[in-house]
């Protein structure tokens, strides 16, 4: 079960249950393997195509990047040190870095961010203890090693995390995810997730995750089942 936590004190004005939508592809049965070259160059047309979205605009200015900004700051992160998923690897894209193959559901996430300017990723369910919420940082979280990181650290108190019963899977909301559940060629239970702020409407996200699960059952195999829900404020909780 993946539920959205109100877990913080009166001085975080952006608790993660406000103003937020969330939609969330559940994918069981993924078939190992399947590593093709087409797949591999699912990111060559996104990356190509991202500077006409931003039609000059600094990245930190786009609309669906600056609301994210906004909302890392009022949990105490600088988005200048500590940027949202969909800003750091749109201002790489757009400096001329060429996204690294990882496997092929990190692609497929990767093309859907670079063409939606929002936010994805996902985790390997079977390396998941319990249920994944989306809460702030207590005191007491343990050390988590994150990706590309040769030692672990703890989340500070405050900041917006997604964290099963073991500790942190993701820091400041969408920054960086932990090693631990990262999704390998090997995994074959997953969660995806594409994440907006306002402007953003529900209908423009749920478009977002709909051509998200469409690609999946194209690229993972025909058995592949993918069952999919918003979270919100109104519905803080999904189990599938």
């Amino acid at each position: 079960m993946l539920e959205l936590h109100d877990g913080g004190p009166e001085r975080h004005p952006e608790r993660p249950e406000r103003r937020r939508g969330r939609h969330e592809a559940r994918l069981r049965g993924l078939e190992p393997g399947a590593e093709t070259q087409c797949l591999r160059l699912e990111i060559r047309g996104p990356e190509a195509g991202l500077p006409g979205l931003f039609a000059g605009i600094p990245p930190a200015e786009h609309p669906r990047i600056a609301a994210w900004r906004e909302t890392y700051r009022r949990f105490g992160a600088k988005p200048k040190d500590h940027p949202s998923s969909v800003e750091n690897l749109a201002r790489r894209v757009l400096k001329g870095w060429a996204v690294p193959h990882v496997n092929r559901l990190v692609d497929i996430y990767n093309a859907i961010s670079l063409e939606t300017l929002l936010p994805a990723g996902g985790e390997d369910l079977d390396a998941i203890d319990g249920d994944i919420e989306l809460t702030l940082a207590s005191e007491s979280e343990p050390p988590v090693r994150l990706l590309g990181e040769p030692e672990a650290r703890p989340p500070k108190p405050g900041e917006v995390i997604y964290r099963d019963r073991a500790g942190a899977i993701c820091r400041r909301w969408n920054w960086k995810e932990a090693d631990r559940t990262k999704l390998t060629p090997g995994t074959r239970n997953a969660v995806l997730v594409v994440e907006a702020m306002p402007p953003v409407t529900p209908d423009e996200l749920a478009t977002a995750l709909e051509e998200l699960a469409k690609r999946v059952r194209e690229r993972c195999g025909t058995t592949v089942a993918v069952v999919t829900a918003v979270l919100s404020r109104e519905r803080p909780g999904f189990e599938g």
